[in-house]
């Protein structure tokens, strides 16, 4: 964890925040967050993050005492306190200290930066296994911070060499514990649409690659699919060459995904530069 953090209606020495125990996000596992990186001191996309922590607020009835304004001016003296020419900040709302110890209160937020680190490229090179999961995430629309089953169930797939689950539900896939999904038939990538989190990486891919299928993708196809990848801030797009024993496609890293990754990273630097001052 970077040395400066937000709490309290201040930046403070990261060691010297605090959280009341009984609240919900300590006792109940309520509240949000979410989280964005930097590149070149600046935040990558950070009006798209904020639409969604300021709606997953709203969402989850959690009064967020900071306007628009005033959430990018604590970013931007957080980045400098930091010297964050590259890493991570994360925003958490939390609970709340509720009388009734169950309902929404008013919570606390918190910022603070931390080191960032992609995948290796190995991982880039050769793709990354999935398991497949029965589950459907919570409100999985809100970007909480209940993550119990997935980090319980990491110490299983980390034994089994995977990357990390694909969620799937009544024969259908949904997206990955921490990441959104793709698969790619035929040259058409396509992409879920019900049951995930609007991942910011996944809108921006979108974009990029123009002709995305979102729709209701099954288990079936996926096992059919010529190529497959994650998406997520930390990984940006992440080839996945293997679910559970079998191979996706030829199993190995497809042309589309490295294309798209490609362009992805094409339009970060142009964000970059049009934001830059």
């Amino acid at each position: 964890m970077k040395p400066f953090c937000f709490a309290d209606g201040e930046i403070i020495p990261a060691q010297d925040a605090r959280l009341h125990p009984a609240d919900l996000a300590v006792i109940r596992g309520y509240g949000i967050f979410d989280f964005f990186r930097t590149q070149a001191y600046q935040p990558v996309f950070l009006e798209d993050y904020l639409d969604r922590f300021i709606g997953s607020a709203a969402k989850t009835y959690l009064p967020l005492a900071y306007s628009r304004e005033e959430l990018r001016a604590i970013i931007a003296e957080l980045i400098q306190k930091n010297d964050m020419e590259q890493g991570g900040i994360r925003m958490v709302l939390t609970g709340g200290v509720s009388e009734d110890h169950f309902s929404p209160a008013t919570g606390k937020l918190f910022m603070f930066g931390e080191e960032l680190s992609f995948p290796s490229e190995e991982k880039y090179q050769n793709g990354v296994k999935l398991i497949s999961l029965e589950h459907v995430r919570a409100i999985a629309d809100i970007k909480t911070t209940n993550y119990t089953l997935p980090v319980w169930h990491s110490v299983q797939w980390n034994a089994q060499g995977a990357e990390d689950v694909i969620y799937h539900w009544d024969g259908q896939v949904s997206e990955s514990s921490r990441s959104n999904f793709f698969i790619v038939k035929d040259g058409i990538i396509s992409t879920p649409d019900r049951h995930i989190l609007m991942g910011i990486t996944r809108k921006h891919l979108l974009a990029i690659a123009g002709n995305v299928q979102v729709r209701p993708i099954s288990l079936a196809e996926v096992w059919e699919a010529d190529e497959a990848f994650i998406s997520a801030t930390t990984k940006i797009i992440l080839p996945v060459t293997q679910i559970d024993d079998r191979k996706v496609g030829s199993g190995k890293v497809g042309k589309v995904s490295l294309d798209i990754l490609g362009k992805f990273q094409g339009k970060v630097q142009d964000y970059l530069k049009a934001n830059k001052g």
